[in-house]
């Protein structure tokens, strides 16, 4: 993971990013106006953006996690967003098309994760690279990020994705193409203060006979994570899981998993248990532990991540 240097925004060419208001929600796969996080883009130059966006002083999912610091998974998400915002407006992918994440990466300073009692405007500089093309329509891209907030750089990431036409996912989803989140079974959640939460329905795991291995918990209602239609487990949710597996695997709530990287190798399906297993090393002088998550479903790796948790 890259550390992130003593860098300031301000030590480059100005430029004006809004945050006035959220960008339409449909350029960030979201049906909530309420969950846009996102405020502008600016083109600085080939292959080179400036996203704004706005973190909410509270939020009903991604926190804060704790009064002092905002959810790093809040962090993720702007990312997310910033990615297809730039997808669909400066390479002029259609709405329509399917996005499928092959790897996410994120760091980020836990200072810059601060609460203030306000909402938060940060800006993310990103430059593209890898560029995959199917003809003269994008098809695909690396996106690298740098997050500032108030002018310092706090964070940096990287999104892998492809994307495809609508007739070429129905075509790639066979069989699942349409299912719903209602076809899977909501299992009882792990006690929610095992995870630092206060609620039930934001609990993404649930315990198994094995040490060290949780089910995925989905709950079709939850007003975040199920914000549109899917017809597979979205991608955030497997990193919430896995945030959450990472807690009970080192036995500490409050933890703030402040790198990670996963890869995605497929889909994951509603229709048959998926598990996280959970592997911690001890903490080492910077009071982070590393915990690798595999994420499987059919006795098969799905997707794995490796978090690095700031213990509390």
């Amino acid at each position: 993971m890259r550390e992130i240097p003593e860098t300031k925004i301000n030590d480059r060419p100005p430029t004006a990013v809004d945050f006035q208001q959220t960008i339409p929600r449909g350029l960030v796969h979201r049906a909530a106006v309420s969950e846009v996080f996102v405020t502008d883009l600016n083109i600085l130059g080939e292959h080179r953006f400036e996203v704004g966006a706005q973190w909410p002083r509270r939020h009903s999912f991604f926190g804060p996690r704790t009064p002092e610091f905002h959810d790093p998974m809040l962090y993720a998400e702007t990312v997310r967003q910033a990615a297809l915002l730039i997808a669909h407006r400066a390479y002029g992918v259609p709405i329509s098309h399917s996005f499928l994440s092959d790897r996410k990466t994120y760091s980020i300073d836990t200072t810059g994760l601060a609460t203030l009692g306000r909402p938060v405007d940060v800006v993310l500089r990103a430059s593209a690279h890898e560029i995959e093309y199917r003809g003269k329509n994008v098809g695909g891209m690396r996106l690298d990020f740098e997050c500032f907030r108030d002018g310092h750089l706090i964070g940096t990431s990287s999104e892998s994705w492809r994307c495809v036409s609508p007739a070429v996912y129905r075509r790639v989803r066979g069989d699942h193409f349409a299912a719903t989140p209602f076809q899977a079974a909501v299992l009882p959640a792990v006690t929610p203060a095992l995870v630092g939460r206060d609620r039930a329905e934001d609990v993404l795991v649930a315990a198994t006979e094995t040490d060290g291995t949780w089910s995925l918990r989905c709950d079709p209602d939850h007003a975040v994570l199920f914000d549109h239609a899917v017809d597979h487990v979205p991608g955030m949710a497997l990193i919430e899981g896995s945030r959450q597996a990472a807690l009970l695997a080192i036995g500490d709530p409050y933890a703030i998993p402040a790198h990670a990287e996963f890869r995605f190798d497929t889909y994951v399906e509603f229709d048959s248990d998926c598990r996280l297993v959970a592997e911690a090393d001890a903490a080492g002088a910077d009071r982070v532990r590393t915990v690798r998550v595999d994420i499987q479903q059919k006795g098969a790796t799905a997707a794995h991540g490796t978090l690095g948790m700031r213990l509390s």
